[in-house]
């Protein structure tokens, strides 16, 4: 039967999502002008930021930058904020756009390097207990440097290839043979047992890799995205960041490694798995004819890429530059030596941060909305009439839970904001304001772990092309997840309420 324009325009409206969905976004976008105009600003202001979290707490259903985007354009139409206050929460927060627009994208040109580290530590070492801690730890040293979501794009990378080729062969293919390795109709009676323990491999060495990116990217201004707003809020560099906030930072990495290693001993939640023999052979067979394969040219690319790596890292250390000009050099750098001069390959390396550097920009038009409607001012007055012994916990605990439902940026935003906001009108002291600051960045990194929601790199995974493959569903990251949540939480606000 022929659909009407009607049923056309609903099916078309937010694609594919479910019809609930489209019916909860719609419903904010009614009730919340009624809401403003016939009630109360204030009211609506929340009713909006409820609406936003639920767009990122449903970002499975629908990427949350179109449901929320409509809900910013309204916002701006009613009258909560202005265009011009948004432009100047953007460029407020330029250095976070810079960093994901150029950072990102420069580490999308050292893909080939990270690949072939990760690849000689999977097959190099027989121990699950040592692999799975220098998983972690390797994952966590380069978020520091580079960013999260790129470390774990290469992590995914690597384990889409391994099952690829360990697949090819349970199958029966030859090598030069085209293979769908999504579908397991063709796998051999004897090999799948090899194949459901290779993905419960893979999934636990995953996890600790995707909790290490967590880790590390607490660690420095770089690591994540909201690191970038608190370092520039409170005026940190590199080093001093790392500095700053290694207090809580450095006791959370160690017990973090510490459960990685716990969970392979007790062998619950997920972990524990061992590389099946017959799929370490194949693999150990399949690197070898890659690396036999190997062209002078391609070593050449390697070698570039590892020195791009250490110019990075020095570069970060001593702030040469601002950080996401730092990125864009590296594209330079890396491009113009390999040889990459095609505009469309290029153009590749953008597609992973820019969908959320839009949905960033939206972020900072909520953001505009809160500060224009004081709607935060409750919330940080009644924390900030606690004793100062007791704010720094309570900032960390708050925002620990609200990244476990929503985003960890967003988060973090929103409450250096207010924060910012007392400090500037001499309300707290500058010591004090470093305090929080470091409380909130902790607290929206630590906890975040809990839930795929908070950070940006565990939704990234679950929804890549690896997950379906090793059976990691949303129920199961929670999960495996529990642990490392609840150590790290412990951890946190202990460290924050000693330390600072």
């Amino acid at each position: 039967m022929r659909q009407t324009m009607t049923q056309a325009f609903w099916n078309n409206f937010l694609g594919q999502s479910p019809v609930w969905y489209k019916q909860a976004v719609l419903a904010f976008l009614v009730i919340n002008p009624i809401v403003y105009l016939f009630i109360s600003p204030f009211i609506a202001g929340w009713l909006l930021i409820i609406g936003f979290i639920f767009t990122l707490a449903m970002a499975l259903k629908c990427y949350p930058l179109q449901p929320g985007g409509l809900l910013a354009i309204e916002a701006v139409i009613l009258g909560m904020t202005t265009p011009y206050h948004i432009k100047h929460e953007i460029v407020h927060n330029l250095e976070v756009i810079l960093l994901l627009m150029f950072m990102v994208a420069g580490i999308y040109f050292m893909k080939n390097m990270l690949l072939f580290v990760f690849t000689k530590i999977l097959l190099g070492i027989r121990s699950k207990m040592l692999l799975s801690i220098l998983f972690s730890f390797v994952a966590a040293v380069l978020s520091a440097f580079l960013d999260a979501l790129t470390v774990t794009a290469v992590l995914i990378a690597v384990a889409v290839g391994f099952y690829s080729v360990y697949h090819k062969a349970a199958s029966g293919a030859k090598n030069n043979h085209n293979h769908d390795h999504t579908v397991d109709d063709n796998v051999h009676e004897l090999h799948r047992s090899d194949l459901d323990n290779f993905r419960a491999f893979l999934r636990s060495l995953i996890m600790h890799g995707a909790v290490g990116t967590a880790l590390g990217g607490v660690c420095t201004i770089v690591g994540e995205p909201q690191n970038v707003v608190i370092g520039a809020a409170a005026g940190w560099e590199f080093v001093e960041f790392f500095l700053r906030v290694a207090p809580v930072s450095m006791p959370a990495l160690v017990a973090g490694l510490l459960t990685c290693l716990f969970l392979e001993k007790i062998k619950k939640f997920g972990y524990g798995a061992e590389l099946p023999e017959p799929v370490r052979e194949i693999l150990i067979e399949f690197d070898k004819n890659e690396s036999a394969k190997r062209t002078t040219a391609e070593k050449t690319e390697l070698v570039v890429q590892a020195a791009g790596a250490i110019l990075l890292v020095f570069a970060l250390a001593f702030h040469i530059a601002p950080i996401g000009l730092i990125g864009l050099m590296i594209i330079v750098l890396l491009t113009a030596f390999n040889g990459v001069t095609d505009e469309h390959r290029i153009g590749h390396a953008f597609e992973e941060a820019l969908p959320f550097t839009a949905l960033l920009v939206v972020f900072f038009a909520v953001v505009a909305v809160i500060n224009d409607l004081n709607l935060f001012a409750p919330v940080t007055n009644a924390v900030m009439s606690l004793s100062e012994e007791q704010q720094g916990p309570m900032f960390f605990i708050a925002n620990g839970l609200l990244s476990m439902v929503s985003d960890n940026v967003f988060v973090a935003t929103v409450y250096i904001s207010e924060v910012k906001e007392q400090y500037d009108a001499g309300l707290i002291s500058k010591e004090h304001f470093e305090t929080l600051a470091i409380a909130i960045n902790t607290g929206t990194n630590l906890p975040s772990v809990a839930t795929p929601n908070g950070q940006a790199a565990f939704l990234f995974l679950l929804t890549s092309a690896l997950a379906p493959l090793i059976r990691l569903s949303y129920g199961r990251m929670v999960l495996m997840a529990i642990p490392y949540t609840i150590v790290l939480s412990i951890v946190g606000v202990i460290a924050v309420t000693v330390n600072l």
